[in-house]
């Protein structure tokens, strides 16, 4: 058996339920190509987290008047919930709240790495509010990025991706109460990268990774790689267990690698993951994560699948602003399949897209004009002409030989845009469109067999070879739609989630009682 992958998808942050940028991002992929492989008998684990200490879950909690522990719970539960009913399926979840024994190891992590030398103490100047008494850093402070001059908060840039260390922002102010803060010098505890240059460097030529996200390693490398703040003067997190620091909290970036490294298999013929993140998260996962876990002896990732970013109106998608379409509101309306198959059609991979209501309403008109019509009437020929059964003749009609070699051509393609190596799911979705339409146009074209009175056999066996492709459409549409390939499958007496091959290309064993759902197969 081949070595297992291993897949993961960056941690949510629980300030908040999940919106449809999470899910055009890193999370609806992950599961596309964790379905594709294990339906492919590959070994796969897809495995991930919620980030409960992130500086925006008590940013939300002091807003709504709230204890952080019931945020980031509340949150949590509602995001796994999210996950779940968008089809996307964990194999293993890190909860810093509910998982045992996940305090003490960030916490020995943590002070092996500073024993170590990994982790250095570093005086540098940090914002801070008087009225609010309150040390700025992470999402309660915002500036102009120093990289950019855009927008930032006091940790990274949602513009640039560039992280910076708080005191560097140009004019910060608090959040919480919009007064420009005070610089103070202030002692803490960070990671320098550039102590770590070679074994980063070294790391990087031996992964591909997407010309995006190389460039910006280039430009982070060009500028110098900075020191990254790994403790903070705060109330919420894990206490720092370094003399001297005891009224600081561990990073969440640290909490990061050490969930990463609480994911890890113990199969050791596990490469290390290919990971699932937004571009903004592009320093961590490209110079952070990497030194620590050298540092920690863990396994490196083994390459990246990089999102831009989720538009609406213009702006990015954010939890914190409220400026967002949630994930549940779209997925009660529209259902998993609709909202899956929307946001894989239009995944902003290479540059940021829009999300529009009126487009997402048009995903659910095509898949009910096309996909459900073109099965609506298949079963409906089915029940008139071979009382509901599957038919004994084998497929043909005019064209099918034809067709059966596009087919055969579309399943290379879609296996192609699954895969690993060439992901890419707008390729799949336009793939599985087009096989819709082909079968479709093949029913529309021998429609008229049926008015042959003396060969209903022939008829017949145009109902064969459409069976055929709904069958396909059970293994080669799971990835992308899950529920609606279930139910195709559950229609058809087959099992859904086959391997994504030309020999999914088989209709159901003849006379088997065909079952067609009442309502939408796909979508609803």
């Amino acid at each position: 058996m081949s070595a297992p992958l291993w897949i993961t998808a960056t941690p949510a942050t629980p300030n908040g339920e999940l919106h449809v940028g999470h899910l055009a991002g890193p999370y609806v992929a992950a599961d596309v190509l964790r379905r594709f492989l294990r339906a492919d008998g590959h070994p796969v684990r897809l495995t991930g987290g919620l980030a409960d200490h992130e500086s925006a879950v008590e940013l939300c909690a002091l807003k709504q008047g709230r204890k952080a522990e019931e945020v980031a719970d509340g949150y949590g539960e509602a995001i796994t919930v999210d996950w779940r009913r968008a089809g996307v399926e964990f194999d293993r979840v890190v909860r810093p709240g509910q998982d045992q024994g996940y305090r003490e190891f960030v916490t020995s992590l943590f002070g092996r790495l500073h024993a170590d030398g990994v982790l250095v103490a570093r005086t540098r100047l940090l914002p801070y509010c008087g009225p609010c008494e309150r040390a700025l850093y992470g999402k309660y402070v915002r500036g102009g990025c120093p990289s950019c001059g855009a927008q930032a908060d006091g940790s990274l840039c949602r513009t640039c991706a560039r992280p910076n260390d708080c005191g560097d922002l140009l004019g910060p102010v608090c959040v919480l109460c919009d007064t420009p803060a005070t610089l103070r010098q202030c002692r803490r505890l960070y990671l320098p990268l550039e102590a770590h240059r070679k074994e980063l460097a070294e790391y990087w030529d031996s992964v591909p990774m997407p010309p995006r996200l190389a460039a910006f390693r280039d430009g982070l490398a060009h500028d110098g790689l900075p020191d990254v703040a790994v403790s903070h003067p705060a109330q919420w997190g894990i206490t720092v267990p370094v003399e001297g620091f005891e009224d600081q909290r561990i990073a969440p970036a640290v909490e990061a690698v050490a969930g990463y490294l609480l994911s890890a298999g113990q199969e050791s013929a596990e490469a290390g993951p290919l990971q699932f993140f937004g571009i903004d998260r592009a320093a961590f996962h490209l110079a952070v994560l990497p030194a620590l876990v050298l540092a920690s002896g863990g396994p490196l990732p083994s390459g990246f699948q990089v999102n831009e970013y989720y538009r609406l109106g213009g702006r990015k998608l954010s939890t914190t602003e409220r400026h967002a379409v949630w994930a549940l509101d779209v997925l009660t309306d529209a259902g998993s399949d609709t909202l899956r198959r929307h946001v894989l059609s239009d995944r902003p991979e290479g540059r940021p897209t829009e999300f529009r209501l009126d487009e997402l309403d048009g995903t659910r008109s095509h898949l009910h004009a096309t996909w459900n019509a073109w099965l609506g009437r298949l079963f409906a020929a089915l029940r008139e002409d071979c009382a509901g059964l599957s038919p004994e003749e084998r497929p043909g009609g005019a064209g099918w030989d034809v067709l059966r070699d596009r087919l055969d051509f579309s399943a290379r393609e879609l296996r192609s845009s699954y895969g690993e190596s060439g992901f890419a799911p707008r390729r799949a979705v336009a793939l599985l469109d087009e096989v819709v339409r082909l079968a479709d146009d093949f029913h529309q074209v021998n429609a008229h067999q049926r008015d042959h009175r003396s060969d209903r056999s022939g008829y017949r066996a145009v109902l064969a070879a459409e069976l055929a492709i709904a069958c396909a459409l059970t293994a080669w549409a799971w990835p992308v739609m899950p529920e609606g390939a279930e139910r195709l499958a559950g229609a058809l007496g087959v099992t859904a989630g086959g391997p994504v091959t030309a020999g999914a290309l088989a209709g159901p064993a003849p006379g088997v009682r065909l079952a067609p759902p009442t309502g939408p197969v796909f979508g609803f």
